[in-house]
């Protein structure tokens, strides 16, 4: 069984306290249908365990078969910047049919993002922070998406509510 490859960090984008008993990891592609049914069970676990959870969610966009995933992480990543990301990241899932370039840049307007950070992110200027979440990623043995890690272990079991909160309040 394989663990993180990259500890969580300041760097990591999280929700709920940072000295929280349990953190779960989550390795995900906005455009993965696997990654929009998980999102609204991945939000009632975190709505059940409160502060006794940190969620965290790194990038892994499968370009090859998702054509907007990495368009929709650069989004993602310049909401960031503007101290939005996690508005970004439900509002993608929520609208997980409709990532085209054109949807995105209705998302920035949406969401008050200046067009020029949304341009440089297009630019590219959010890569090497998508390729590091990705490599991380891919070295901690992540081969598809939604991908969890419960305190650095790598988590395959059941993926209801019930179940994915009964595991971590055992660890709690």
């Amino acid at each position: 069984m394989k663990g993180l490859s990259i500890p969580v960090s300041a760097q990591d984008h999280s929700q709920g306290p940072a000295d929280a008993a349990i953190t779960l990891v989550e390795y995900g592609d906005y455009q993965c249908p696997y990654c929009g049914e998980a999102y609204p069970m991945l939000k009632a676990v975190q709505q059940a365990l409160g502060d006794r959870m940190r969620f965290v969610f790194r990038n892994f966009p499968i370009s090859e078969i998702h054509p907007n995933a990495l368009p929709a992480a650069r989004f993602a990543e310049a909401a960031a910047d503007a101290g939005l990301f996690w508005e970004a990241h439900d509002l993608l899932y929520q609208r997980q049919d409709a990532l085209s370039a054109r949807d995105l840049q209705g998302y920035a307007r949406q969401l008050g993002l200046d067009p020029a950070l949304l341009q440089a992110a297009d630019n590219g200027a959010f890569d090497a922070r998508i390729e590091r979440d990705f490599m991380g990623g891919v070295r901690s043995g992540v081969n598809g998406t939604p991908c969890l890690f419960i305190n650095g272990v790598r988590y395959d079991g059941a993926r209801d509510v019930d179940s994915l909160v009964e595991v971590l309040t055992e660890l709690a």
